[in-house]
Protein backbone atom coordinates (compact mmCIF):
# COMPACT_ATOMS: atom_id res chain seq x y z
CA UNK A 1 0.00 0.00 0.00
CA UNK A 2 1.19 3.24 -1.07
CA UNK A 3 0.81 5.90 1.42
CA UNK A 4 1.25 9.41 -0.75
CA UNK A 5 2.76 12.57 1.09
CA UNK A 6 2.51 14.30 -2.07
CA UNK A 7 1.20 18.09 -2.29
CA UNK A 8 1.71 18.73 -5.89
CA UNK A 9 -0.82 20.78 -7.77
CA UNK A 10 -2.49 21.62 -3.96
CA UNK A 11 -2.75 24.87 -3.20
CA UNK A 12 -2.07 25.67 0.76
CA UNK A 13 -3.50 28.92 2.11
CA UNK A 14 -1.84 29.29 5.41
CA UNK A 15 -3.15 31.70 8.08
CA UNK A 16 0.01 33.52 10.53
CA UNK A 17 2.41 32.48 8.57
CA UNK A 18 4.71 34.94 9.17
CA UNK A 19 6.05 33.48 12.53
CA UNK A 20 5.95 30.24 14.66
CA UNK A 21 4.25 27.42 13.73
CA UNK A 22 2.46 29.19 11.14
CA UNK A 23 5.45 29.58 9.41
CA UNK A 24 7.03 26.41 10.22
CA UNK A 25 3.63 24.53 8.76
CA UNK A 26 3.90 26.73 5.18
CA UNK A 27 7.67 25.36 4.89
CA UNK A 28 6.55 21.62 5.32
CA UNK A 29 3.69 22.01 2.89
CA UNK A 30 6.01 23.40 0.56
CA UNK A 31 8.64 20.54 0.97
CA UNK A 32 6.03 18.26 -0.10
CA UNK A 33 5.07 20.64 -3.11
CA UNK A 34 2.28 22.64 -1.86
CA UNK A 35 1.60 26.08 -3.69
CA UNK A 36 1.37 28.41 -0.96
CA UNK A 37 -0.20 31.89 -0.14
CA UNK A 38 0.98 32.92 2.86
CA UNK A 39 -1.55 34.79 5.18
CA UNK A 40 -0.25 37.71 7.92
CA UNK A 41 -0.28 41.05 8.86
CA UNK A 42 3.47 42.07 8.42
CA UNK A 43 4.25 42.30 4.81
CA UNK A 44 8.29 42.20 5.61
CA UNK A 45 8.19 38.92 7.19
CA UNK A 46 6.07 37.39 4.62
CA UNK A 47 8.20 38.72 2.09
CA UNK A 48 11.66 37.48 3.77
CA UNK A 49 9.62 34.15 3.65
CA UNK A 50 8.35 33.69 0.06
CA UNK A 51 11.74 32.83 -0.74
CA UNK A 52 12.00 30.05 1.66
CA UNK A 53 9.34 28.39 0.34
CA UNK A 54 10.38 28.50 -2.53
CA UNK A 55 13.56 26.81 -2.00
CA UNK A 56 11.62 24.28 0.32
CA UNK A 57 10.13 22.76 -3.02
CA UNK A 58 6.87 25.34 -3.42
CA UNK A 59 6.63 25.88 -7.12
CA UNK A 60 4.32 29.32 -5.77
CA UNK A 61 4.71 31.08 -3.66
CA UNK A 62 2.72 34.38 -2.57
CA UNK A 63 2.00 36.61 -0.28
CA UNK A 64 -1.60 38.18 1.23
CA UNK A 65 -1.13 40.95 3.64
CA UNK A 66 -4.52 40.29 5.72
CA UNK A 67 -6.16 40.89 8.97
CA UNK A 68 -8.06 38.14 10.51
CA UNK A 69 -10.30 40.61 12.93
CA UNK A 70 -11.11 42.44 9.58
CA UNK A 71 -13.37 40.19 7.96
CA UNK A 72 -15.06 41.71 5.22
CA UNK A 73 -11.52 43.18 4.28
CA UNK A 74 -10.64 39.23 3.95
CA UNK A 75 -13.21 38.31 2.33
CA UNK A 76 -12.50 40.50 -0.63
CA UNK A 77 -9.19 39.49 -0.61
CA UNK A 78 -9.69 35.82 -0.26
CA UNK A 79 -12.22 36.08 -3.36
CA UNK A 80 -10.06 38.08 -5.27
CA UNK A 81 -6.92 35.02 -4.46
CA UNK A 82 -9.75 32.44 -5.94
CA UNK A 83 -10.11 34.24 -8.93
CA UNK A 84 -6.44 34.77 -9.59
CA UNK A 85 -4.93 31.58 -8.29
CA UNK A 86 -7.63 28.68 -8.36
CA UNK A 87 -9.18 26.86 -6.01
CA UNK A 88 -7.32 26.55 -2.43
CA UNK A 89 -6.94 22.94 -1.55
CA UNK A 90 -5.88 22.77 2.02
CA UNK A 91 -6.57 25.64 4.40
CA UNK A 92 -4.19 26.47 8.14
CA UNK A 93 -6.45 28.24 10.37
CA UNK A 94 -3.77 29.56 12.82
CA UNK A 95 -3.86 33.06 14.77
CA UNK A 96 -2.13 34.85 17.72
CA UNK A 97 -3.82 33.51 21.27
CA UNK A 98 -5.60 36.08 23.73
CA UNK A 99 -3.38 37.62 26.57
CA UNK A 100 -2.91 35.23 29.07
CA UNK A 101 -4.86 36.72 32.88
CA UNK A 102 -7.53 35.70 34.92
CA UNK A 103 -10.90 34.80 33.25
CA UNK A 104 -12.95 36.78 36.17
CA UNK A 105 -11.31 40.15 35.12
CA UNK A 106 -11.67 39.59 31.30
CA UNK A 107 -14.47 41.84 29.60
CA UNK A 108 -16.63 41.30 26.63
CA UNK A 109 -14.54 42.81 24.08
CA UNK A 110 -11.68 40.54 25.80
CA UNK A 111 -13.51 37.55 24.44
CA UNK A 112 -15.11 39.13 21.18
CA UNK A 113 -12.49 39.87 19.42
CA UNK A 114 -10.47 36.57 19.70
CA UNK A 115 -13.69 35.14 19.06
CA UNK A 116 -13.02 37.42 15.65
CA UNK A 117 -10.00 36.40 14.96
CA UNK A 118 -10.29 32.49 15.40
CA UNK A 119 -13.77 31.60 15.08
CA UNK A 120 -15.65 34.15 12.76
CA UNK A 121 -12.45 34.31 10.57
CA UNK A 122 -12.21 30.65 10.22
CA UNK A 123 -15.91 29.88 9.53
CA UNK A 124 -15.72 32.83 6.59
CA UNK A 125 -12.46 31.01 5.33
CA UNK A 126 -14.28 27.85 5.17
CA UNK A 127 -16.92 29.42 3.63
CA UNK A 128 -15.32 30.63 0.89
CA UNK A 129 -13.14 27.70 0.18
CA UNK A 130 -15.10 25.00 0.83
CA UNK A 131 -16.94 25.04 -3.50
CA UNK A 132 -13.17 24.62 -4.54
CA UNK A 133 -12.17 22.07 -2.35
CA UNK A 134 -15.41 19.91 -3.72
CA UNK A 135 -15.07 21.02 -7.32
CA UNK A 136 -11.62 19.05 -6.68
CA UNK A 137 -12.34 16.32 -4.38
CA UNK A 138 -10.21 17.10 -2.16
CA UNK A 139 -9.73 19.11 0.79
CA UNK A 140 -7.85 19.59 4.11
CA UNK A 141 -9.39 21.94 7.16
CA UNK A 142 -6.69 22.37 9.76
CA UNK A 143 -6.94 24.43 12.90
CA UNK A 144 -3.85 25.33 15.02
CA UNK A 145 -5.43 25.68 18.60
CA UNK A 146 -4.20 24.85 21.79
CA UNK A 147 -3.54 21.63 23.70
CA UNK A 148 -5.86 23.41 26.81
CA UNK A 149 -8.67 22.09 24.55
CA UNK A 150 -7.66 19.02 26.68
CA UNK A 151 -6.61 20.48 29.88
CA UNK A 152 -7.46 24.30 30.56
CA UNK A 153 -4.42 26.29 31.10
CA UNK A 154 -3.86 28.16 34.38
CA UNK A 155 -3.90 31.93 33.73
CA UNK A 156 -5.37 31.42 30.13
CA UNK A 157 -9.11 31.68 30.66
CA UNK A 158 -10.13 33.64 27.47
CA UNK A 159 -8.03 31.68 25.56
CA UNK A 160 -8.76 28.09 27.10
CA UNK A 161 -12.55 29.67 26.52
CA UNK A 162 -11.57 30.48 22.75
CA UNK A 163 -9.54 27.54 22.19
CA UNK A 164 -12.54 25.27 23.36
CA UNK A 165 -14.87 27.31 21.14
CA UNK A 166 -12.56 26.54 18.18
CA UNK A 167 -12.73 22.82 18.65
CA UNK A 168 -16.39 22.07 19.00
CA UNK A 169 -16.86 24.48 15.90
CA UNK A 170 -14.33 21.75 14.19
CA UNK A 171 -16.17 18.66 15.67
CA UNK A 172 -19.59 19.71 14.95
CA UNK A 173 -18.10 20.76 10.99
CA UNK A 174 -16.58 17.45 10.54
CA UNK A 175 -20.32 16.01 10.86
CA UNK A 176 -20.97 18.45 8.14
CA UNK A 177 -18.31 18.58 5.33
CA UNK A 178 -18.85 16.65 1.99
CA UNK A 179 -16.79 13.22 2.14
CA UNK A 180 -13.75 14.48 0.18
CA UNK A 181 -12.76 17.36 2.83
CA UNK A 182 -11.17 16.54 6.37
CA UNK A 183 -11.38 19.16 9.26
CA UNK A 184 -8.78 18.42 12.21
CA UNK A 185 -6.87 19.94 14.98
CA UNK A 186 -3.33 20.07 16.11
CA UNK A 187 -3.17 20.98 19.56
CA UNK A 188 0.05 22.32 20.77
CA UNK A 189 1.99 22.02 23.87
CA UNK A 190 4.58 24.12 24.99
CA UNK A 191 6.62 24.99 21.44
CA UNK A 192 9.28 26.92 21.41
CA UNK A 193 7.64 30.08 19.70
CA UNK A 194 7.39 33.79 19.98
CA UNK A 195 4.24 33.61 21.67
CA UNK A 196 5.24 30.70 24.30
CA UNK A 197 8.56 33.58 25.33
CA UNK A 198 6.24 36.41 25.44
CA UNK A 199 3.53 33.99 28.02
CA UNK A 200 6.42 33.37 30.08
CA UNK A 201 8.30 36.95 30.37
CA UNK A 202 4.29 37.35 31.98
CA UNK A 203 4.60 35.14 34.23
CA UNK A 204 8.57 36.29 35.14
CA UNK A 205 6.53 39.02 35.89
CA UNK A 206 4.13 38.01 38.13
CA UNK A 207 5.70 35.78 40.06
CA UNK A 208 9.30 37.25 40.15
CA UNK A 209 11.08 34.22 38.90
CA UNK A 210 13.50 34.18 35.99
CA UNK A 211 12.47 32.62 32.59
CA UNK A 212 15.21 30.00 33.17
CA UNK A 213 13.12 28.75 35.87
CA UNK A 214 9.87 29.10 34.26
CA UNK A 215 11.40 26.74 31.10
CA UNK A 216 12.49 24.39 33.82
CA UNK A 217 8.90 23.99 35.06
CA UNK A 218 7.85 23.62 31.44
CA UNK A 219 10.14 21.46 30.95
CA UNK A 220 9.98 18.90 33.94
CA UNK A 221 6.26 18.32 32.87
CA UNK A 222 7.34 17.24 29.55
CA UNK A 223 8.41 13.41 29.24
CA UNK A 224 10.48 14.40 26.11
CA UNK A 225 12.64 16.59 28.28
CA UNK A 226 12.28 19.80 26.37
CA UNK A 227 10.40 22.48 24.53
CA UNK A 228 8.98 21.54 21.47
CA UNK A 229 10.20 22.61 17.85
CA UNK A 230 8.02 24.89 15.62
CA UNK A 231 9.04 22.23 12.67
CA UNK A 232 7.75 18.95 14.57
CA UNK A 233 4.55 20.98 14.15
CA UNK A 234 4.92 21.98 10.84
CA UNK A 235 5.54 18.59 9.70
CA UNK A 236 2.04 17.26 11.73
CA UNK A 237 0.53 19.57 10.35
CA UNK A 238 1.66 18.64 6.62
CA UNK A 239 1.11 14.99 6.76
CA UNK A 240 -2.40 15.79 7.92
CA UNK A 241 -3.07 17.99 4.79
CA UNK A 242 -1.46 15.14 2.92
CA UNK A 243 -3.62 12.21 0.99
CA UNK A 244 -1.72 9.74 3.23
CA UNK A 245 -4.07 11.12 6.07
CA UNK A 246 -7.42 10.81 4.09
CA UNK A 247 -9.60 8.57 6.55
CA UNK A 248 -8.53 10.94 9.94
CA UNK A 249 -11.49 14.01 10.34
CA UNK A 250 -12.57 15.51 13.53
CA UNK A 251 -9.40 14.63 15.26
CA UNK A 252 -8.03 17.59 18.07
CA UNK A 253 -4.22 15.60 17.84
CA UNK A 254 -1.83 16.68 20.93
CA UNK A 255 1.98 17.43 19.61
CA UNK A 256 3.06 17.91 22.96
CA UNK A 257 6.04 15.81 23.93
CA UNK A 258 3.84 13.50 26.03
CA UNK A 259 2.75 16.07 28.46
CA UNK A 260 -0.88 15.50 28.29
CA UNK A 261 -1.95 13.65 31.07
CA UNK A 262 -5.50 12.56 29.74
CA UNK A 263 -5.92 9.46 28.02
Amino acid sequence: MKNDLSLAGRHALVCGASSGIGRASALALASLGAEITALARRRELLDSLLPELQEAGSPRARALVADLESRADLRTQIQALLGQAGPIHILINNAGGPPAGPLLEAGEEDFLVPLGRHLLASQLLVQLALPGMVGADYGRIINIISLSVKEPIVNLGVSNTVRGAMAAWAKSLSKELPAPVTVNNVLPGYTDTDRLRSLGGMLAERTGQTMEQIEEGWVSNVPLGRLGRPEELGNTVAFLASPAASYIRGVSLPVDGGRLNGI
